[in-house]
């Protein structure tokens, strides 16, 4: 479950492999692509094109695990925040109606662009 007292994701690394997907697939509507895929050192975030999933491992196993679904569609504003759009650090920032803000730390190999293309299509209807 996401900390909505920190709500912050750190360092997250864009990753390729089926791990993440897997993991969520069962949770993902008819039609529902995944955008983009992130790992922290246990932790995960998959941006599809409807919402962010936070997957929160738990425990000395990792067997525990959590999952945070938040739609794009109570999304009010977002910020980005980097030294340009190609392969660079970013960080995206997402204010949700009655949640607040939501920070996601992301390391070089991030489509920021994209992300913002999703949420912006996703918001505006």
């Amino acid at each position: 479950m996401i900390d909505f007292e920190n709500p912050s994701f750190l360092k997250l690394r864009p990753v390729n492999d089926s791990k993440l997907e897997r993991l969520i697939q069962p949770l993902l509507t008819p039609g529902e692509q995944v955008v983009q895929a992130f790992q922290s050192v246990r932790d995960g975030v998959v941006f599809t094109d409807r919402r962010v999933i936070a997957i929160n491992v738990q425990g000395v196993t990792g067997m525990k695990k959590s999952f945070t679904s938040l739609p794009y569609r109570r999304v009010q504003a977002y910020a980005i925040e980097s030294a340009g759009m190609g392969d660079l650090d970013g960080e995206l920032q997402l204010w949700y109606s009655g949640l607040g803000a939501v920070k996601f730390e992301l390391l070089a190999g991030s489509d920021l662009a994209l992300l913002c293309r999703v949420i912006e299509n996703a918001i505006s209807g």
